[in-house]
């Protein structure tokens, strides 16, 4: 672990230790190519099968999405999540209901309609795709969380 650490000293005189990756450990999803060059195609990935919820890891953890949204429209002007998941919706369609927090706004005023910081439900919602992470992970989810 020490040779992940590099010693970086403030202006102040304060000294910190911060982790520093080698350049060579990681690889992003462009391959080894150097920007000043194209990329290779990337290989494709595959949505995961529509399933049960997925487990959080963590309280306050955004809920994963179980399915795939490949062709979804969630613009301005239409958001096909609600189709299924809004309150008018979801017993029909046995889906999860969206959360009473996405209707409060930023001053918290409770609205009748999504607030529009919420609408865009991919800012903080991910569906799953066959990937393996870019770097080795070590996270532990919290033991004893609601929906574990």
């Amino acid at each position: 672990m020490n040779h992940l650490l590099k010693r970086t000293t403030i202006m102040l005189g304060i000294t910190l230790i911060v982790p520093t990756i080698n350049a060579a450990e990681v690889e992003s999803l462009r391959g080894s190519q150097p920007l000043s060059e194209n990329a290779k195609q990337p290989v494709s990935k595959k949505w995961q099968s529509d399933r049960p919820p997925i487990t959080r890891d963590f309280v306050q953890q955004p809920p994963l999405v179980p399915h795939s949204i490949e062709g979804y429209v969630i613009n301005i002007k239409s958001n096909k999540c609600l189709s299924c998941h809004s309150w008018a919706n979801y017993k029909d369609k046995g889906a999860t209901k969206i959360s009473l927090t996405h209707f409060t706004d930023r001053d918290g005023h409770d609205l009748a309609n999504v607030s529009a910081r919420r609408y865009f439900c991919t800012q903080c919602h991910a569906p799953q795709v066959d990937a393996q992470p870019l770097v080795k992970n070590t996270f532990t989810p919290v033991k004893g969380i609601i929906g574990r």
